[in-house]
């Protein structure tokens, strides 16, 4: 399972929605679904113009959380 951790970032940063709309340019529907946890696929780049503007990586926005299965074999 992929875990969104915007919120939480937006919160240690103390910043509101409209803030990170102002200072990315992304739609504030886009960011409302992200916030909230609703959105299913992010384009890559809104994903990057998130990382620019909260000055985070990929890994910090999005944890991957699950039982890993099998690892494939090695080439």
């Amino acid at each position: 399972m992929i875990i969104n951790k915007l919120s939480e970032i937006m919160g240690r940063k103390r910043l509101k929605i409209s803030d990170v709309v102002d200072g990315t340019g992304l739609a504030r529907n886009t960011v409302t679904e992200l916030y909230h946890g609703r959105a299913k696929r992010i384009d890559l780049e809104t994903l990057d113009k998130l990382c620019l503007y909260l000055n985070v990586s990929v890994g910090e926005i999005f944890e991957h959380e699950g039982e890993r299965k099998e690892s494939l074999p090695a080439d």
